[in-house]
């Protein structure tokens, strides 16, 4: 870049800029820059020609009026008449204006096209290099449209200075990203791959950067960039730091290079040449072997250079999975960064070896850390508390990819006794994750029953129906272990306070193997009878009805207890019970005992058949929860299920809990069933849905029976939402249930209770985690008897993407460099429309903040103008978001701009703010 002389300073601009800084308030700064504007305007009209120099000062002018948040409507053909000086101080700025202010569908785009064009043409090397960066900055379908086939060109030309080829490798690879169909590499192709031979390394780095992407897309057309790479990577990994003395950070040779070079291999099998994929071989154990040199400096730079070329080696190792000893070695090499203080590097060494654990080459070194790992979840907990939640996490992960039947018992009991101090957002997580292990590696069924039942009690809330559905299947498909189950679970039931899940799998035990352990007088019919009907005024409506099921069970086993049993049956809070579901229950059963001979009731209630086998519903929960992908592979040739060593035995669901209809066994599964059939499909209600974008309480749905308010918080991804039903007749409501229904949120909801009295309220929790960006709310569905019509009805619930804000305060400079940063068109929504409420300043004020961001006073030159700022917390990323909303009091309109990092976030928030106003 050529240097600016001395005379080429701008005292009229650092006079302004000086001006604007010593303004004493927003009002004086606009008085001054409208002065400013007026002048400028002025002189552009004028009969005198300005010189190249005035020009450049008052375009220069513009722009920082720009970057102060001032529209600008002139001067666009001044900036456009600098591109074709001579001078590089003006041409700069003439491409600095037009990449900041020039919108792509301006008029002025054939002009600057032809500007670029004759730059281009140039061949000097500063022209062209202006050029290609305004290019890439604007890289806009017309501009792709107009240079897609000239940079390739200037590209590969052999008198191309080195500094172009960078350029035009860059810009090359944005017009890649915005436009591909329009980047035709076809006749190129062989050409830019041979840049990797480039003696210029900051033009092999580019290039890496370029084929990378092109070879993700079409791997065939560029599989001779394998041969070059691993070249030019066996150069740089082998040489001395000064050999490569300007590209040398830190005592470490080209890392970035180093990385680009790694990340293109992994875009390719290894290598089919023998010699090639020895020297590839060699590069990667050299790189292994330097991680075990003593550091050359104590800076972290040069540690974070070091492994950041590690890691990349690690992970085409693992891509590759073909060569047992580097596998190891890498192994290895992960399990010394387990114990590091730096979390970062214990976390990708975790994320690293959850992959290794699924290679049948490095499975077995990876479990030689296994004390390591649960070492580093219990000094994680204590050290870190709940802010290392990422790093314990991984660490769960890892011991369940490690798992095999040699180990199983010892990791299952460390994740039982972590899973008593986890943080909540994982808890569901471990539970699945131990209810599959101690399954998968259970020769003695016996472990499996205290495994579960041992989960139950220390996290109940968190065993979903999968998991304890999944005991009643084992225990019923093997009979070796229904003695020991029931005689395990009577024991458990005796403790004073027992989860409602616990109740659920002892009553259906007992109801189906009671008489197993009915010979102990210590577990007596009776006994076992008033064990579980001790629990039974505790538990939920469902768990009431697998109760009673359970009971008419214990008549068919124990005629003994028929007498006892029917009393309870006949008794008023059962026959006349405020619930349909058990009132019916109660009717029936009754009958059934009084009129029904031994044999019918024999055949009625017999035992309950084998489950078929099917895919594993727990497995399945897991994987929808871990997302495509995340759940690492566990190979069943290892790890066997069902204590089966056919290594083509797959992990199945021998509880069918969605059975095809068969006339024989319906009514046995009837007998156990916990709901009855699923009500018609209702219209939802939307009709309140919009006035909570900007608040959290309220009413959200009212009809003549029935009242619907809510109160809700949010903090980051996490939010917690009071729904309050209030009956508003004088007569019950029967058999009363809610449910969630979200394809995009996790919502976890509390069992309400099925009847709700007269003119009373009830509340229910529903607790709300954001995995990622979403459009479509949850809904919520309810349904209830009154006056013995069943109710259905439906409601969208607030719960849009604006409500994981965390507002954000910025500076004025902080903002507007933010602001320019997410400059992408794909990253702005504008949106200009009518205004549909009275355009009062503090009611606007009052929806924006509401709506989550933070407002920003004294940042926009207009105080009639709002800015706000702040980021939209999911699981799985932040999205950080700048507002602007411009009223126009004459016209009666509103202009809202966003600007996020991801379009898709923008369009819903432009979406759910211009409804607003």
């Amino acid at each position: 870049m050529p240097a600016v002389s001395k005379g080429d300073g701008m005292r009229g601009l650092a006079v302004f800029i000086s001006d604007i800084r010593n303004c004493k308030s927003k009002e004086a700064e606009i008085k001054r820059i409208n002065k400013e504007l007026a002048n400028i305007r002025s002189k552009f009209k004028g009969d005198k020609a300005l010189d190249g120099y005035s020009k450049k000062k008052y375009v220069c002018k513009l722009l920082f009026i720009f970057l102060l948040g001032h529209d600008i409507d002139f001067g666009h053909m001044e900036a456009v008449n600098l591109l074709s000086s001579n001078k590089y101080t003006e041409k700069q700025i003439g491409y600095l204006f037009i990449s900041v202010l020039v919108n792509s569908n301006s008029d002025l785009i054939r002009l600057i096209n032809n500007g670029i064009k004759n730059d281009l043409a140039s061949r000097n090397p500063t022209f062209m290099n202006l050029a290609l960066h305004c290019i890439a900055n604007v890289g806009s379908r017309e501009m792709a449209e107009a240079f897609a086939s000239e940079i390739p060109r200037v590209l590969v030309a052999g008198d191309t200075m080195d500094s172009v080829k960078q350029s035009a490798a860059l810009c090359l690879l944005r017009l890649n990203r915005t436009s591909p169909d329009l980047v035709p590499m076809g006749e190129w192709t062989t050409r830019v791959v041979h840049l990797l031979n480039d003696q210029h390394l900051g033009v092999v780095t580019a290039a890496t950067s370029l084929i990378t992407t092109l070879a993700q897309k079409n791997p065939d057309d560029f599989k001779t960039s394998v041969s070059l790479a691993v070249a030019r990577l066996s150069r740089i990994v082998t040489s001395a730091s000064i050999d490569l003395q300007d590209y040398t950070y830190y005592f470490v040779a080209a890392p970035w290079l180093s990385v680009k070079l790694l990340r293109l291999l992994q875009c390719y099998p290894p290598p089919e040449d023998a010699a090639l994929r020895s020297r590839l071989t060699e590069c990667l154990e050299t790189i292994l072997n330097k991680a075990q040199e003593p550091p050359k400096s104590k800076k972290v730079q040069h540690s974070n250079a070091k492994n950041a070329v590690l890691f990349e080696a690690i992970a085409l190792i693992i891509h590759h999975d073909s060569e047992p000893t580097l596998l190891v070695r890498a192994c290895n090499q992960l399990g010394q960064f387990l114990q590091h203080r730096e979390t970062n590097l214990r976390y990708l060494a975790l994320e690293s070896m959850c992959t290794l654990a699924s290679s049948e080459f490095s499975h077995e070194a990876v479990k030689t850390h296994m004390e390591t790992v649960i070492n580093a979840l219990k000094v994680s907990l204590a050290q870190f508390g709940s802010r290392d939640v990422s790093v314990r996490q991984r660490a769960v992960d890892l011991l369940y990819a490690m798992c095999d039947r040699s180990n199983a018992k010892q990791i299952v009991a460390e994740m039982l006794s972590y899973l008593e101090t986890a943080d909540y957002s994982i808890r569901e997580e471990i539970v699945l994750k131990v209810a599959i292990l101690a399954e998968k590696y259970a020769v003695d069924y016996t472990w499996y029953v205290d495994t579960i039942l041992n989960l139950i009690r220390i996290a109940g809330d968190y065993v979903s129906e999968e998991v304890w559905y999944r005991v009643i299947q084992i225990v019923i498909n093997r009979d070796d272990v229904q003695g020991y189950a029931a005689k395990t679970v009577f024991e458990a039931l005796q403790a004073p306070a027992c989860h409602e899940n616990l109740v659920k799998v002892g009553g259906y035990i007992l109801g189906e193997f009671g008489n197993l352990i009915a010979g102990d007088s210590r577990s007596s019919p009776l006994v076992q009878f008033n064990l579980l009907h001790s629990k039974f005024h505790l538990c939920s409506v469902p768990t009431r009805a697998l109760l009673l099921s359970a009971y008419i069970k214990f008549i068919n086993l124990f005629p003994e207890v028929k007498a006892t049993i029917q009393d309870v049956l006949r008794s008023d809070s059962q026959l006349r019970n405020a619930d349909v579901e058990l009132q019916q229950r109660a009717v029936e059963y009754l009958r059934l005992s009084c009129i029904a001979s031994t044999d019918i009731l024999a055949t009625v209630l017999e035992e309950m058949p084998p489950f078929p086998e099917r895919e594993s519903s727990i497995l399945a929960k897991l994987k929808k929860k871990k997302g495509p992908g995340k759940l690492p592979d566990m190979d069943d040739s290892r790890r066997s299920v069902n204590g089966s060593t056919d290594s083509t035995h797959s992990f199945t669901d021998v509880l069918n809990l969605n059975p095809a209809p068969s006339s024989g066994a319906n009514l046995l599964i009837d007998v156990f069933s916990e709901s009855s059939a699923p009500a018609a499909a209702t219209d939802v209600s939307e009709e309140n849905f919009p006035r909570f974008v900007c608040k959290n309480n309220g009413v959200i749905y009212e009809n003549q029976l029935l009242q619907i308010g809510l109160k809700s918080e949010y903090r980051q991804n996490l939010g917690r939402m009071y729904v309050f039903y209030g009956n508003k007749t004088s007569t019950q409501f029967l058999s009363f249930s809610s449910s969630v229904s979200s394809s995009d949120l996790n919502v976890h909801s509390k069992a309400v209770d099925p009847v709700i009295e007269g003119g009373a309220q009830m509340q229910q929790i529903l607790n709300i985690e954001c995995v990622s960006d979403f459009s479509d709310a949850p809904v919520l569905n309810i349904q209830f008897r009154y006056g013995g019509a069943l109710q259905n009805i439906a409601v969208k619930l607030p719960v849009m993407l604006n409500k994981f804000f965390q507002p954000t305060e910025m500076m004025s400079q902080d903002f507007f460099q933010r602001w320019k940063q997410l400059g992408a068109p794909q990253q702005e929504v504008q949106k200009i429309f009518k205004a549909k409420h009275p355009m009062d300043t503090e009611v606007a004020k009052a929806k924006i903040l509401g709506f989550g961001v933070a407002l920003l006073d004294g940042v926009d030159p207009n105080p009639a103008n709002f800015v706000g700022a702040g980021v939209v917390h999911t699981k799985t990323t932040q999205v950080g978001c700048l507002l602007r909303l411009e009223p126009n009091m004459q016209a009666q309109m509103y202009r809202l701009t966003l600007r996020t990092s991801r379009d898709s976030v923008s369009q819903r928030l432009c979406e759910l703010l211009s409804e607003q106003f």
